[in-house]
């Protein structure tokens, strides 16, 4: 049997070494649409989408605002009428699949990756990632982030703010840091 490449492993959920010479790659090829995307000017902004589609994994109607970043490209997949505002990261070493109709409000951070608690195993540059997974019509506001292995329900709107580190039920509101439940939708 055959060992797993460094980039089977992320694509797995297994430790993972991201100094990989084919993770860099991947990561500066994705560095280098990015780096193109939110350079364009405004007028050109249709032409971004483009540029961007072919990075990502699988897109339908999606609209990006500048700057944008993202680790891979290949790991994010986007439902039906996807807006993100500025300032958008999302590091995709595992999958982010993303629903129909979501908005992202300027500022978020959905985060796949995750460092070993124990230091021995960190300081040797081991990473996982853990997917994520968000709904349908769900509304993440200014500054939230969205931790490895979180999944959000249709319909949930995460607060300003909100630091989400557990799943999200579908028509809920969380906010804060933890993101806890407000109320029902």
């Amino acid at each position: 049997m055959t060992e797993k490449t460094e980039k089977q492993k992320m694509l797995a959920a297994e430790a993972y070494f991201p100094s990989n010479k084919q993770l860099q790659a991947d990561r500066m090829n994705a560095k280098t649409i990015c780096h193109h995307f939110n350079q364009l000017p405004p007028n050109q902004f249709k032409q971004g989408m483009k540029v961007l589609k072919e990075l990502f994994g699988r897109t339908q109607s999606f609209w990006i605002e500048p700057q944008f970043y993202c680790d891979y490209g290949y790991n994010i997949y986007l439902g039906k009428q996807f807006y993100a505002n500025h300032g958008c990261v999302i590091l995709d070493g595992a999958p982010v699949t993303i629903g129909d109709d979501v908005m992202l409000a300027p500022g978020v951070l959905i985060s796949t990756a995750t460092h070993p608690l124990e230091a021995e195993k960190r300081n040797k540059g081991i990473e996982t990632a853990h997917a994520i997974t968000i709904g349908n019509s769900v509304w993440i506001g200014m500054g939230a982030k969205i931790l490895p292995g979180v999944t959000i329900g249709d319909n949930a709107v995460i607060a300003a703010g909100a630091v989400v580190n557990k799943s999200v039920a579908a028509n809920t509101l969380v906010a804060g840091v933890p993101a806890r439940l407000i109320k029902l939708l």
